[in-house]
């Protein structure tokens, strides 16, 4: 017998952990996600161009990392699906939310640390018309980063220990119910008779194209 396995108190506070290890995972994805999409709209970078007018450009954290809003998105959709998943997609899901942490950790890192001036290109180009890197750099006076990338790699660090979490505790994760099941075994034969007929049993019903009423 499995130590606790009989004694209430320690049942109860065994299932709260792993109730708890669940929301803190899921709401710690969604949470990086969604300052990620938010870091996206904000200035990251201010460029100052070497000409005659000595012009101020801000560069938001979308256009210094291209695939920084909808890589973001993404942790957000992994962070919702977690909820509902089994527990081999679990792992999958887990795997993918660090493997995109850890990208954009190295991203935004590369922005924070080197402000390279492929970073600001984009924005340069918008405004003044001048393609190429070489032309561009000649043109870049300076560039000063703001807070932005600092605090979206902190995020990116805390998004790698969400996944490793997810990864870690995946397997205490209870079912998130009968709809979405899928490693879990179907319920034996004539289970379903032995208790009233709710409205989950009404829903599963329609989605097959029976009649609940009949």
């Amino acid at each position: 017998m499995t130590a606790g396995a009989g004694v209430p108190g320690v049942a109860d506070y065994s299932g709260g952990v792993t109730r708890r290890a669940r929301l803190v995972a899921v709401a710690a994805i969604l949470l990086c996600g969604a300052i990620g999409v938010i870091s996206s709209t904000q200035t990251w970078l201010t460029v100052v161009l070497d000409d005659s007018a000595g012009r101020a450009l801000e560069v938001p954290g979308a256009s210094a990392i291209a695939v920084l809003a909808p890589l973001s998105l993404a942790v957000l959709a992994l962070g919702g699906a977690l909820s509902i998943v089994g527990r081999a997609l679990r792992y999958a899901f887990g795997a993918l939310t660090v493997a995109i942490a850890v990208l954009l950790a190295w991203m935004t890192a590369h922005v924070a640390l080197a402000l390279p001036v492929s970073a600001v290109s984009a924005t340069v180009t918008e405004a003044t018309g001048i393609t190429g890197e070489s032309a561009v750099s000649a043109l870049v006076d300076s560039i000063t980063p703001t807070p932005w990338p600092v605090v979206t790699l902190v995020v990116w660090v805390i998004l790698v220990a969400a996944g490793v979490f997810t990864l870690a505790t995946a397997h205490r994760w209870r079912g998130s119910g009968r709809r979405y099941r899928t490693d879990d075994a179907p319920p034996a034969a004539g289970s379903a008779g032995s208790r009233p007929h709710d409205a989950i049993d009404s829903w599963d019903d329609l989605s097959r194209g029976e009649d609940p009423t009949a």
